[in-house]
């Protein structure tokens, strides 16, 4: 069973699914979701989702975000990548951008209710466990990469290298 993250061969890694997360932040605020279905239901995290055939990650960070909240996200940019390797084999190549606005007005749908949280105050606590690792760096602009073990939503281990 994987366990640490040394124990994946990342150089050969087959991820099962490419997905991004895009946070709005503004004015010392960002963007969250209470995720209302799906994979991560219940957690608060930021919108997004698969990588659809033919799509940019850009595009489908933006698309996910305007499917979750009724928004188009703009400035938007890479901010970090995130490596999860679940111990049940299911595993993910995550994407995280930034944007600095948006058109229209956040609105709850069947996927989501969005949230304002002031960058001081995240609810960690209701979030995926490794967020309070990378949150910090993405917040102050710095490029990271991670990779993560989680057996079901509890972090095993983990390895952060910034860019």
């Amino acid at each position: 069973m994987v366990e640490k993250v040394g124990d994946v061969d990342w150089e050969n890694w087959t991820p099962v699914v490419k997905a991004t997360l895009l946070f709005v932040i503004q004015d010392g605020q960002v963007l969250l979701i209470h995720k209302k279905r799906g994979f991560g239901k219940g957690k608060i995290n930021g919108p997004g989702g698969k990588l659809e055939p033919g799509e940019t990650l850009q595009e489908c960070a933006v698309r996910e975000t305007e499917e979750e909240l009724c928004i188009k996200a703009r400035g938007v940019e890479l901010a970090g990548e995130l490596c999860f390797q679940f111990t049940d084999s299911h595993s993910i190549h995550g994407f995280v951008y930034t944007a600095t606005g948006y058109e229209g007005e956040p609105s709850e749908t069947e996927e989501a209710a969005p949230i304002w949280c002031s960058i001081d105050d995240l609810p960690f606590e209701h979030m995926w466990e490794d967020d309070h690792i990378w949150f910090p760096y993405m917040l102050e602009g710095r490029k990271f990469t991670g990779w993560f073990i989680f057996d079901g939503d509890r972090l095993l281990d983990h390895v952060i290298e910034l860019g």
